[in-house]
């Protein structure tokens, strides 16, 4: 199997700082997110991020935040990459990487065939795309909620930037997800958790080493 990077999000702890880089995944995941069970103040980001090792990509996921917020999130915590998950536009988008000089990831939720296009459309503006099951009408979250989709959708499909498959990935099912899209990048959240925000260092162990056997 080619060399497959691993991003673990939703750390908020620092022995997942540990799991993380015991396990050699590519990327350490924050949220910044009030509703979200994995949701991290500024100075207890800023402690995670700081921990860890060099060579691991220190990624901000963000809903839709203002200026004013990135701002803060940007000054405290030293980050390789924002990663958007709200309902930004590609102009949005593109505002951002211009104004921040941070390599942007976007999440763009994928539910059956029409949503795809959106792929093509965010492709343009970004450095990474983020595959991820569209999150059921009136979730309140808009990813992590351990939901997959069919990727069978997505197989064969390429964009013009690298792209990461997510959305409802555990240790048992990612081989298979790999096998089946051919993504060379994967992102799991809650498919590593003893419970809702608390990462299982077994777990994220397990998930690395399926993902790239």
């Amino acid at each position: 199997m080619p060399d497959i990077r691993t991003k673990i999000c939703g750390l908020t702890r620092p022995q997942d700082i540990d799991a993380v880089a015991a396990a050699r995944a590519a990327y350490a995941g924050f949220v910044f997110f009030e509703k979200s069970p994995r949701h991290l103040d500024l100075e207890t980001a800023r402690a995670l991020a700081v921990a860890v090792p060099v060579g691991i990509a220190k990624v901000a996921l963000t809903v839709n935040a203002s200026d004013a917020d990135l701002d803060r999130i940007v000054e405290r915590v030293p980050l390789d990459m924002l990663q958007l998950h709200g309902s930004e536009s590609p102009e949005r988008v593109a505002e951002l990487r211009a104004r921040y000089g941070l390599p942007i990831m976007k999440a763009v939720g994928v539910a059956d065939e029409s949503d795809l296009p959106a792929l093509v459309e965010y492709g343009r503006v970004v450095d990474q795309l983020l595959v991820d099951a569209k999150p059921p009408k009136g979730a309140a979250l808009p990813g992590g909620n351990g939901l997959a989709f069919d990727w069978r959708l997505i197989a064969g499909r390429r964009w013009p930037v690298p792209w990461m498959l997510a959305g409802g990935l555990t240790p048992e099912n990612v081989a298979e997800a790999i096998h089946l899209t051919g993504a060379r990048q994967i992102d799991v959240s809650s498919g590593v958790e003893g419970a809702p925000g608390v990462k299982d260092a077994d777990q994220i162990a397990a998930f690395v080493a399926a993902a790239t056997a």
